[in-house]
């Protein structure tokens, strides 16, 4: 059965792309606002089994959003529910398909080891707060199980720290649940294993995607400050899901 499964979303991922492709690049050479990425990703997102309850109000434009990150589906059902661009490690982009899915997009890859290119990454980020109105961070670095919360990593929130005009930080807390150990992507699982896992699941799951309440990151004095205050929102939910446990 989890063949016959995974056989089935596929089919339903495979047809989404054959009907979104075309279309995505006819309304880019009409130059009309395009909403094929964002309809590509929710129907991947339902593809993989995650039903979504959005809790709270997302800001439509200008926004910067923060995000905890327990696996690849996170951007699909992000990507789909809010029209979000992303940002991403530099390797994921040279991924086949993946990547080109990425750039579509609009994803910006970021080099980790390319200390000398942090101006030129910063005006990459501002450059797509300004075509796509809004860009998503998991400031984590890596994946979770849900059970914790990883320190954030700053150094990609310099775009804030003399952030463009008008823009807000809006912190996201993505619960999955019961369901958070097996759909997180942790230890040495490899990103086939995973998606396999994923797709060959039994049942659908919930996921809640939670918008807190956003900040403007002009009243704080950094990208570290600007950090430890989205971990903190981001924070109580998590350990109030988890029956108060405390987040250090």
């Amino acid at each position: 059965m989890g063949y016959i499964r995974f056989a089935l979303r596929m089919l339903l991922l495979l047809t989404a792309l054959v009907v979104c492709i075309p279309l995505y690049y006819i309304w880019r050479l009409l130059r009309l606002p395009n909403p094929w990425p964002r309809t590509f990703l929710k129907i991947a997102a339902f593809a993989c089994g995650a039903r979504v309850k959005i809790i709270g109000t997302p800001i439509r434009r200008d926004v910067f959003f923060i995000s905890n990150h327990l696996s690849w589906v996170d951007i699909a059902i992000l990507g789909g529910h809010s029209g979000t661009a992303f940002v991403s490690k530099e390797e994921i982009g040279n991924w086949p398909i993946i990547g080109w899915l990425c750039k579509l997009n609009d994803t910006v890859f970021i080099s980790r080891s390319n200390r000398m290119g942090v101006a030129e990454q910063i005006n990459q980020l501002r450059d797509a707060l300004e075509e796509t109105w809004a860009i998503t961070i998991f400031p984590e670095g890596t994946t979770t199980d849900g059970s914790t919360l990883l320190p954030f990593k700053a150094p990609l929130l310099k775009v804030l720290e003399l952030p463009p005009p008008g823009i807000m930080v809006q912190p996201i807390f993505l619960n999955y649940g019961e369901n958070a150990l097996e759909i997180g992507w942790t230890g040495d699982e490899s990103a086939p294993s995973n998606a396999w896992r994923l797709l060959t699941r039994r049942s659908n799951f919930l996921v809640e995607v939670h918008f807190l309440d956003p900040f403007d990151p002009a009243h704080y004095s950094g990208r570290k400050e600007i950090a430890a205050e989205a971990r903190r929102r981001i924070a109580k939910p998590l350990s109030a899901s988890l029956g108060g446990k405390a987040i250090v």
